[in-house]
């Protein structure tokens, strides 16, 4: 499978570099990304140390009749035993972006939800995306899917209203309709969902937003209901999100922070592979139906442009109150030799109530390159 993928990537190359592009089609380019990471997690019951290729990329994008941009993204970060880590396809879309203030995207992508989620991994600052975004917005989702880099199937809506006498827009709205399955998967209950957002930029650089999600997350297997009676079939889990978000951007600062909250229950084993017998597992987690998590970090220049340091509060509780609350606190530098090179290294104490011994503390060292 890997030396599928990888001669693939390879002829498409071949394929870019060497033909020439239909005059209906033009800048057509290749880019990509790669992520080289050290860990040391001192978690007692889990100690690790190790090298890990955290993520790879390779895309396509380019225009059709100048106002259709559509773009093609591969992740390659592991085995191809699992939907979560094997090499696959994150996106695969066409955006119409004929008016700034309508324009229609349809295919794979980001969920429209949150500000997190669609900034991209070497951007977006930290060791990952916070928890709350992680379990809540198509990550590793708190319901139970295979692993998704917060993306679903489906079409969308969006644009910028209401600009200043500068010609700066101050409102963005999205909203989208999604399977509801994360990707590269069919919807399942036929109910899809429907996740949006809206921002106001009153002041050059600030970003206020709210977002909603409401729809289900399904499986197709066996289960014991309440009176212990075994069930077959679709079960659908009803899931309703709200966050409230805020960022700040000028002169190389970055603020932001964001709190997510969730209704609706999870299937007890998340999804990892197709064949496998958690596939088919339609048993609930004793979570319950209740999370939310908050997190607030800042990202100051000590040289513009080169040198940054970093601070984040991360908090995430996977079910009603405080019992299994998840603290995380970052802090860290990064380098950018170029805006293509950087490196970027870090420290996190972690309070996770749901272990015998809650306190332990990671390191994380990432090399990141773009091309």
């Amino acid at each position: 499978m890997k030396k599928t993928v990888l001669s693939a990537a390879l002829l498409l190359c071949s394929i870019v570099g060497n033909a020439q592009a239909p005059k209906w089609v033009s800048n057509v380019k290749l880019s990509g990304f790669a992520i080289v990471q050290y860990q040391y997690n001192g978690m007692k019951a889990d100690k690790s140390n190790t090298f890990n290729l955290r993520l790879g990329r390779v895309s396509l994008d380019g225009r059709i009749l100048d106002d259709w941009y559509w773009k093609a993204q591969l992740q390659f970060n592991g085995n191809t035993s699992t939907l979560g880590a094997s090499p696959r396809l994150v996106d695969l879309f066409v955006e119409w972006q004929k008016y700034d203030f309508f324009r229609v995207k349809v295919g794979q992508f980001k969920n429209p939800f949150t500000f997190d989620n669609p900034i991209h991994p070497i951007d977006q600052g930290f060791m990952g995306v916070g928890q709350s975004i992680s379990k809540l917005a198509g990550f590793a989702d708190r319901a139970g899917a295979h692993p998704s880099n917060g993306r679903d199937i489906g079409l969308q809506v969006q644009g910028d209203l209401i600009k200043n006498a500068a010609g700066r827009n101050l409102l963005h709205y999205q909203v989208g309709v999604f399977d509801g399955q994360g990707i590269n998967v069919k919807d399942v209950d036929q109910q899809k969902n429907i996740i949006g957002g809206i921002w106001v930029m009153p002041v050059e650089g600030l970003r206020l937003g709210c977002f909603g999600w409401t729809g289900s997350y399904a499986r197709k297997g066996t289960w014991t209901d309440d009176a212990g009676n075994p069930q077959a079939g679709v079960r659908k889990l009803q899931q309703r999100r709200y966050a409230f978000s805020a960022e700040y951007k000028a002169n190389d600062w970055t603020l932001r922070s964001e709190y997510v909250h969730s209704t609706g229950y999870a299937f007890a084993k998340s999804l990892s592979h197709t064949d496998d017998a958690a596939a088919k597992d339609c048993s609930l987690s004793s979570n319950g139906d209740k999370a939310q998590g908050v997190y607030a970090l800042v990202i100051a220049p000590i040289i513009r442009e080169k040198l940054h340091a970093k601070a984040r509060y991360d908090m995430y509780q996977p079910s009603e109150g405080a019992a299994k609350q998840r603290t995380q606190y970052d802090m860290g530098l990064d380098y950018q030799f170029t805006k293509s090179l950087q490196l970027s290294g870090f420290y996190s104490y972690v309070h996770d109530r749901s272990l015998a011994e809650p306190n332990y503390s990671m390191v994380d060292v990432e090399l990141s390159f773009r091309f």
